[in-house]
């Protein structure tokens, strides 16, 4: 594992390097809960079926990185997208990434390229958000009942150690407050100029298939793939379709 230092906050990666010269630089954007260590040997296995040079890294306060110090708000995937990406873009010396992000993750992409449209060669989302469903909310109330009567927290701290509370009570407090049942970031939508891959399990515990329809009808040309026997992790459920769909994706790009 490295680290870097991006706007003062300690973060650790991983840096897979390219195989085949003049690929696009991959980053992948982490889920709500998720980090590093989380996405397993997926990044590993998309570099090698890429041939690009594949970054994968946690968020300030998931995994290894250090904590952020302020409260978390509404507007927490608009900072990651639109102050912190830029600049661990700039530490990595990466101009033009390919971004590939799972559920937070995805919509941070989203926002990013939205408010960046020049910068990205593209972005795939898994499984993102662009508002809130009522099958999120009770996805969300769901994991709070896993939390409080399963072995989820033992899970959990096995990747984000001495952080694994607030990890989860930042994301399940944030997701279910009053305020938050108004997010929304269709607004970024029709600024994205570069290509879109949206994925989505039709089993999705998390979100309908609204979220990635309503990616299409707002950025032409994107493409969609819908995957049945498929829940929240596309990537875990469906791995060898997904890595197939990103390799011809990377190629279009």
């Amino acid at each position: 594992m490295k680290h870097l230092v991006v706007n003062g906050l300690r973060l650790e990666y991983r840096d897979y390097p390219a195989t085949v010269a003049g690929r696009p630089e991959l980053l992948l954007l982490h889920e709500g809960l998720g980090c590093v260590a989380m996405w397993r040997h997926f990044p590993e296995k998309l570099a090698a079926a890429t041939g690009c040079r594949v970054v994968v890294w946690s968020r300030a306060g998931y995994g290894g990185s250090q904590a952020y110090a302020e409260p978390r708000s509404t507007r927490y995937m608009h900072r990651e997208a639109e102050e912190a990406l830029p600049a661990l873009l700039a530490e990595l010396k990466i101009e033009r990434p390919l971004l590939i992000g799972h559920s937070d993750g995805g919509s941070i992409a989203l926002i990013f390229a939205g408010a960046f449209p020049g910068v990205p060669r593209g972005i795939a989302v898994l499984a993102p958000h662009e508002f809130v469903e009522e099958e999120t909310l009770a996805g969300i109330r769901e994991a709070r009942t896993a939390w409080q009567t399963t072995d989820l927290p033992q899970k959990l701290a096995r990747y984000h150690h001495a952080q694994t509370e607030r990890v989860f009570s930042d994301w399940n407090d944030c997701w279910l407050s009053p305020p938050f049942r108004d997010w929304n970031i269709e607004e970024y939508l029709p600024r994205i100029r570069c290509p879109v891959l949206a994925i989505q399990g039709e089993d999705d515990e998390y979100a309908t298939l609204r979220q990635i329809d309503a990616i299409a009808e707002q950025v032409p040309g994107t493409q969609l793939l819908k995957l049945a026997n498929c829940g929240h992790s596309p990537q875990r459920d469906q791995e060898a379709t997904v890595l197939e769909a990103l390799t011809a994706f990377v190629a279009r790009c």
